[in-house]
C-alpha cells in the first residue's frame, strides 16, 4: 500500500516539469525546393526574414483577402454566419465548446446546414479530452445530437495527452488534470476561408474576453493545410460516438494513455511532420501576392518543436532599430525566450500582459485563485532581470486592464527600422510560455505583408490593445496589493512553473 506521502512525492516529480523528450530535429525546408523567386528573396532579405522559408511552407496571397477582427461579438457573428453558409466543409479546432445559449445556437446552425446540404457538407470538430468531458453538461453532450443525426457527415475528436496516464490519471482531480497537457489550437475553417485566433468557442470569448482574430478568405491551399493538420491530429485522438463513448480512430492503433507512450508520441509526431513535408513538396511556385503566410506548429509533448524555434530565431535576428510588440494572456516566458529578448539588444520591446483583474482565473475557488498572483510574481522576476541587464528603456511592460473585461490576446507585431507599420505578425494560440512550448498542442501563423491596408489594420489592432495597458514597473511592484505574493504562491510557482 502506497502512503500518502509517497503519492505526493511521485506526483511532485511528475508535475514539476514536462518530461524531457529528445529534440525532434526537423529536416529544414530548402529554398530551392520552395522555388523562391529572386525578387521575393530580395524582398525577404530586406525584411531580414528570408530564414522563414527554411522553416515552413509558404502560402502567398492577396493581403486584401485578410480581415482583422477586433471585437469578440464580431468574432462570434463571423463564426455563426460561416457555420450557416459553408458548403463543403466546417473544420473547428478549439480547447473546448461552451455550454451556453450562444454555443447552442452555433451547434443548431451547423445542424441546420447539415440538414439542407444533401450530404455535401462534412463537419470535423477537434477538442481537448479533459476539457471536453469535464462536468455533467459538457462539450461532448453539446455535440452528441449532431453525431446521432449525421454520423456519416460529422466527426468529433478528443485529443488526450499521452502524459496523463497511470497513477497520475487516477489521482488527478478532473478540475486540474488539464494542467498535464492540452489540445490548445484554435482553428476555425469554412470551405476555403480560415479564421485563426487564440479564442475558444465559449460565451466569454464571444462577449467580454479580449483576444485576437484574423479571417483569411479564398485561401484554398492554406485552408487545405489546416484541414489536413486537424485531420491528422484527429487520427491520434479519441473518437466520440453518438452514444457518448470514445474509441480509437479506425486508422490508429496506439492508445494515448493505455498503450506505450513512446510509440504513441513517435507515430503522432511522424503524422504531423509528414504534413509539412507534403505541403512543401506540393508547392510549385509563389505566384502573385503581397502577403505570405507561414504556418507554425508546436507539440512539445510529442517532441515536435517548430513554432518555438521560429519565435526564438525572430527574437535573436531582429534588425537593429526594429520594434517587437509582444502580447500574452499568461506571461510566463521560457528561459530561452527570456535570454533571447534580454541578451540580444537589436530590437526594442513593448510587452502587454493581463492585469490581475483581467486574468480569467481571478476569483477562482481553491489553488486556482492564486494564479493571478503567480503571474505577477513571474512578471516581476522578468522585470528585475531586465533591470539587472540595464535594459529598462529597451524592454517595457504593461498590463491590460478594462472594466468588466478579461484578457486573452496573444501574438506579436514586428516593425522594421524606420517604419511605422508592422511588416510581420504572429497570431494563433501560443502564449510564449512553458505550457506552449512543453505541454500543449499549439499553432499560429506568421503573416509577412507589404500590403498597406493590411499593415494599417494590424497597426490599429495593436494600438487598440495596447491603449488599455498601464505601465508595469517598479512603481507597480511597490503598491501594497502587488508587493508581496502569498508564500504558498511562491512555492507553487517555484515547483510547478511549467504548468502555467
Amino acid at each position: 500500500m502506497i502512503s500518502k506521502m509517497e503519492v505526493f512525492r511521485r506526483l511532485s516529480v511528475i508535475l514539476q516539469k514536462p518530461e524531457i523528450i529528445p529534440h525532434f530535429q526537423e529536416t529544414m525546408v530548402s529554398n530551392e525546393k520552395q522555388n523562391v523567386p529572386k525578387s521575393l528573396a530580395d524582398e525577404f532579405d530586406k525584411f531580414g526574414l528570408m530564414w522563414l522559408h527554411t522553416f515552413s511552407p509558404c502560402f502567398p496571397l492577396d493581403g486584401n483577402k485578410i480581415s482583422v477582427i477586433n471585437e469578440p461579438s464580431i468574432f462570434y457573428k463571423t463564426v455563426a454566419e460561416k457555420c450557416q453558409t459553408a458548403k463543403q466543409r466546417i473544420t473547428l479546432a478549439s480547447l473546448y465548446l461552451g455550454t451556453g445559449h450562444l454555443e447552442e445556437q452555433l451547434v443548431a446552425a451547423i445542424g441546420e446546414n447539415l440538414r439542407t446540404s444533401r450530404g455535401q457538407l462534412k463537419v470535423k470538430v477537434l477538442l481537448d479530452y479533459t476539457r471536453g468531458t469535464r462536468g455533467e453538461h459538457n462539450s461532448c453532450r453539446m455535440l452528441q445530437p449532431l453525431l446521432a443525426q449525421y454520423q456519416d457527415l460529422c466527426q468529433v475528436s478528443l485529443y488526450h495527452t499521452p502524459a496523463l496516464r497511470g497513477i497520475l490519471r487516477t489521482l488527478m482531480p478532473q478540475r486540474y488534470n488539464e494542467v498535464i497537457g492540452l489540445q490548445h489550437m484554435k482553428v476555425y475553417l469554412f470551405d476555403n476561408s480560415l479564421l485563426i485566433s487564440g479564442a475558444n468557442l465559449s460565451n466569454d470569448y464571444f462577449t467580454n474576453r479580449q483576444d485576437r482574430y484574423v479571417l483569411i478568405e479564398d485561401c484554398g491551399p492554406l485552408a487545405d493545410f489546416y484541414d489536413g493538420l486537424v485531420s491528422r491530429v484527429s487520427e491520434f485522438s479519441l473518437q466520440l460516438s453518438k452514444g457518448g463513448q470514445v474509441q480509437l480512430h479506425s486508422n490508429w492503433k496506439c492508445h494515448p494513455y493505455k498503450g506505450k507512450r513512446e510509440e504513441f508520441e513517435s507515430a503522432a509526431r511522424d503524422r504531423v511532420w509528414g504534413l509539412y513535408q507534403s505541403a512543401t513538396s506540393q508547392q510549385q511556385s509563389f505566384g502573385a501576392g503581397d502577403t505570405w503566410i507561414f504556418p507554425l506548429v508546436e507539440m512539445g509533448q510529442l517532441g515536435f518543436h517548430h513554432d518555438s524555434r521560429v519565435t526564438k530565431r525572430l527574437f535573436e535576428t531582429a534588425l537593429p532599430g526594429s520594434m517587437i510588440h509582444l502580447a500574452t494572456g499568461y506571461f510566463n516566458l521560457t528561459q530561452d525566450y527570456t535570454l533571447s529578448i534580454v541578451s540580444h539588444p537589436a530590437a526594442a520591446y513593448s510587452i502587454l500582459m493581463a492585469h490581475p483583474t483581467a486574468n480569467g482565473f481571478l476569483g477562482a475557488q481553491g489553488p486556482a485563485g492564486g494564479i493571478p498572483a503567480g503571474y505577477t510574481l513571474v512578471a516581476s522576476e522578468f522585470f528585475k532581470q531586465v533591470q539587472r541587464a540595464g535594459q529598462e528603456n529597451r524592454i517595457q511592460m504593461a498590463e491590460f486592464q478594462k472594466p468588466g473585461w478579461t484578457y486573452h490576446a496573444k501574438g506579436l507585431w514586428y516593425t522594421l527600422p524606420g517604419h511605422h507599420l508592422p511588416t510581420l505578425t504572429f497570431i494563433g494560440s501560443p502564449n510564449f510560455g512553458y505550457r506552449s512550448v512543453g505541454r500543449d498542442l499549439e499553432t499560429q501563423i506568421a503573416i509577412v505583408t507589404k500590403n498597406p491596408q493590411l499593415q494599417q489594420s494590424l497597426l490599429e489592432e495593436r494600438e487598440r490593445l495596447f491603449a488599455s495597458g498601464s505601465p508595469f514597473n517598479s512603481e507597480t511592484l511597490s503598491k501594497p496589493d502587488r508587493k508581496y505574493a502569498p508564500l504558498w504562491v511562491h512555492i507553487i510557482m517555484r515547483l510547478f512553473r511549467s504548468l502555467f
